[in-house]
């Protein structure tokens, strides 16, 4: 039976977390790390009797988990994945805002206690597709600009779906060059900026998650488009984590690389 730590697990996307964790016959949710959360409230929360629950990473007790399921903010994600790794918890982490240095730390540590893992910007299937077909498509397109939409609550931007995309389109693409000419009378009004791949960030009410990919050229155009409707979507992919992150030797970075 594999133990598992929710952290964020009073979120959106925690709770969808709970519910995926609970019905799978093989692991069993024995912790959650939630600052706000209540002894009272487990019922609310669909948390057993049994189920340990932490406001601070201080307080978690040794061996209470194997993996440690983080789905909470920015802010956190770093020192939540730092500590499961150093006191031998596999990390699968939903949480974006980490940095590239910050996954190299984080890889390295989880190679120094030889501990697999899993970083996914997306666990979406569409996502992790659409990140797959931009990256081809972008040997034939140089040109590309990315607009993704989320929900108003996001804390970061732009996501780390669109700039997953950003990275692997910038490995294949072909170098060209962009217009010299071209005047911004507004700051910042062309997005931001990986490595000459414009990013364009969307935040409304009523959107949950979102990426199109333009690619342009001589005549024609090519859009590639996902849509998750319902975060419910994301858990076929954190199930598939779930199942295989025991087996990993290193942490790894993206859904695809474990499919």
């Amino acid at each position: 039976m594999k133990k598992v730590l929710i952290a964020g697990a009073a979120g959106a996307m925690g709770q969808k977390a709970v519910a995926l964790v609970n019905s799978m016959p093989e692991t069993k949710l024995t912790a959650v790390l939630a600052p706000h959360l209540t002894a009272d409230q487990r019922e609310q929360f669909g948390l057993d009797p049994d189920v340990q629950i932490y406001h601070q990473l201080e307080q978690i007790d040794a061996g209470v988990a194997d993996i440690w399921l983080d789905f909470t903010v920015p802010a956190a994600v770093y020192p939540n994945v730092k500590y499961a790794i150093e006191h031998g918890m596999a990390p699968v982490v939903g949480t974006t805002g980490l940095t590239d240095e910050q996954e190299a730390e984080l890889v390295a540590a989880s190679k120094q206690h030889h501990l697999g893992g899993l970083i996914a910007p997306n666990f979406g299937m569409s996502a992790v597709l659409l990140m797959k077909f931009a990256k081809e498509a972008a040997q034939y397109f140089p040109d590309v600009e990315i607009i993704e939409m989320h929900h108003a609550d996001k804390k970061d931007a732009p996501s780390g779906t669109a700039l997953s995309t950003a990275k692997l389109i910038d490995q294949v693409r072909p170098t060209h060059e962009t217009n010299p000419d071209e005047v911004s009378t507004l700051d910042q009004v062309r997005g931001g900026d990986y490595h000459g791949i414009k990013i364009h960030s969307v935040r409304l009410p009523g959107y949950i998650a979102h990426e199109q990919v333009l690619f342009g050229g001589a005549g024609e155009a090519l859009t590639i488009r996902q849509d998750s409707f319902d975060r419910q979507s994301f858990m076929s992919g954190v199930k598939v984590a779930l199942d295989k992150v025991l087996s990993l030797n290193e942490l790894v970075i993206g859904l695809e690389n474990i499919l």
